[in-house]
């Protein structure tokens, strides 16, 4: 009777048993790692950006509106119309170089029609609009009005686009603001920020009963002077003083009062 056939299998040598360990040994290494890292990124707090000065703050204000209240009084009244009222109005600075800008943000956070704007105004209590001066090129201005009439969600100041005179641009913004909106909060935004208007929201009525508030970012800065913005920081460490501390940052916002306050003094510095 003929044997059956055997099936043969060869047995694996120690050197390929090893690499199959070391192998699957690796794999598992990689594994454990891979999933650290995830539980790492998911319990992390979110970055973003965060001020170098982080303890809050309370600053005591105190203006001298006596002699200017004819003055803000004129201010405040524009033809004799009511002024639109909103809980915040945030206006986004913005310049002729920044056309992409524009475009990321309406395709992102901010609408880009005139109803989704409105949506977002009743949904927030916040109105937004890009804030912007003029310029001498005509191209640059022919190219602004059709983007104007095609969204209609700009600013316009009549003042002279340059980086130069950006401090004038904020104070122009927060007047003209003043003038037309009757806002508990004006924000002055940067148009290269994801904005969450919800947050924002959330934040302006937290504080709504702080009449002179402002919310952001402090730090002690440069000593520049006018016109030509000269650094002065080697003369004043030679002289052991300290920068002053101001408002800065991508976004920060002003109570009506503060603003009613810079809108009557008799000054555009």
């Amino acid at each position: 009777m003929p044997s059956s056939p055997k099936a043969y299998y060869p047995r694996p040598s120690r050197y390929s048993y090893v690499r199959r360990s070391s192998f699957l040994a690796f794999c598992l290494l990689i594994g454990i790692t891979s999933f650290a890292f995830g539980l790492v990124s998911i319990l992390k707090p979110a970055p973003g950006y965060k001020c170098k000065n982080s303890v809050a703050r309370s600053v005591s204000v105190v203006w001298e509106k006596g002699k200017h209240v004819e003055d803000l009084n004129r201010v405040s009244s524009v033809g004799n119309q009511k002024r639109y009222k909103v809980m915040g109005f945030v206006g986004i600075q913005t310049g002729f170089g920044s056309v992409g800008r524009r475009r990321s943000l309406r395709k992102t956070w901010m609408p880009s029609d005139k109803q989704g704007l409105q949506r977002l105004e009743e949904s927030t209590g916040l109105a937004f609009r890009f804030v912007i001066g003029r310029t001498n090129d005509n191209s640059k201005m022919s190219e602004l009005r059709k983007e104007v009439a095609e969204y209609d969600d700009f600013m316009l100041l009549d003042i002279e686009e340059e980086y130069s005179k950006l401090p004038y641009k904020t104070l122009a913004f927060f007047k003209a603001a003043y003038a037309l909106i009757d806002s508990d909060f004006y924000v002055k935004a940067d148009d290269d920020i994801y904005l969450r208007p919800d947050r924002l929201s959330l934040l302006l009525a937290k504080e709504r009963s702080h009449p002179q508030t402002y919310l952001g970012c402090m730090k002690k800065g440069p000593v520049f002077t006018e016109p030509t913005l000269k650094w002065y920081e080697p003369l004043s460490y030679l002289l052991g003083k300290e920068y002053f501390l101001h408002a800065y940052g991508p976004i920060y916002a002003l109570s009506a009062d503060v603003v009613a306050s810079l809108v009557a003094l008799r000054n555009d510095r």
